[in-house]
């Protein structure tokens, strides 16, 4: 608004000027005046100030170079703007994916010590895939968004500690019906894995199940976690009280990440408990 104001009284300004010039200063000849001109010679000051035609024919010299500049500075602050904005995503996306590591490596450790205790021939196994799974999240996923291949061998690697935690007490099927390497946001698919077996294996004492399945078909991904429910959780309200932390993470950066294109549908039934996600134009 001050912009614009500056602008109006500069032109205004301008207008006074040539008035003032063209009345008093200027070199006339009379004799060669057009007939418009004769009459605009015989005008008095104020007439020549207050006249609309007067006004566009000085000022539009004045507005035009204006307004350019106008919308350059304006074309100039909306990038700065989006620039703005894409780094406190970014900055929100980091902190997310902060509380996220020191959540996991804290199942994880806790895993590794139970092996321990029980003086487990797997505990070498677990330090191996454990080295990879942080290798992953601590160097090779500061992207916003990385292979979809990646994150799969980061859940194989992921299921295979559990498993040799849980052993028999878990039947695992892992569904991947992915061939093309799609890009997609990293640690997503670990977050609904590790909240499978945090509340759907951790409290069961036997037969409980996890099912995943990730499909792509034209721009769509589709990713599902189905685990059983164990007894003691068996209401609603338990296991809403028992979200992870991680899984409340991910709701947060699929809203940044994907505001538009995302679909997150929690099935919370009697005996099971499903994560569907679905991404369009992936």
């Amino acid at each position: 608004m001050f912009v614009l104001l500056s602008i109006v009284l500069l032109a205004m300004i301008f207008v006074l000027y040539s008035s003032v010039r063209m009345g008093y200063f200027d070199v006339k000849y009379y004799d060669t005046y057009t007939q418009q001109a004769k009459v605009y010679a015989d005008w008095t000051f104020w007439q020549r100030i207050l006249d609309i035609r007067t006004f566009f024919s000085k000022a539009i010299k004045f507005i035009t170079p204006a307004a350019i500049l106008l919308m350059l500075q304006f074309y100039k602050n909306q990038q700065q703007f989006l620039k703005l904005r894409e780094q406190k995503k970014i900055a929100e996306l980091n902190a997310l994916k902060n509380q996220l590591n020191p959540h996991f490596l804290f199942n994880t450790l806790n895993n590794l010590y139970a092996l321990a205790v029980e003086k487990s021939n797997s505990v070498p196994e677990v330090i191996e895939r454990l080295s990879d799974i942080l290798d992953y999240m601590l160097y090779r996923c500061n992207d916003k968004f990385v292979s979809i291949h990646k994150e799969i061998e980061l859940l194989h690697n992921y299921i295979a500690l559990e498993k040799i935690r849980y052993g028999d007490r878990v039947k695992l099927t892992f569904k991947n019906e992915i061939e093309s390497d799609i890009q997609i946001a990293p640690l997503l698919l670990l977050t609904f894995v590790e909240n499978a077996f945090t509340h759907g294996v951790t409290q069961a004492l036997k037969d409980a199940t996890i099912d995943i399945s990730l499909t792509y078909y034209g721009d769509i991904f589709i990713c599902c976690v189905k685990n059983s429910k164990p007894a003691n959780l068996s209401t609603k309200t338990d296991l809403n009280q028992r979200e992870s932390v991680g899984l409340k993470n991910v709701k947060e950066q699929l809203a940044l990440l994907y505001p538009t294109n995302h679909k997150l549908v929690i099935l919370d039934e009697e005996k099971s408990y499903t994560i569907q996600l679905t991404i369009k134009s992936i």
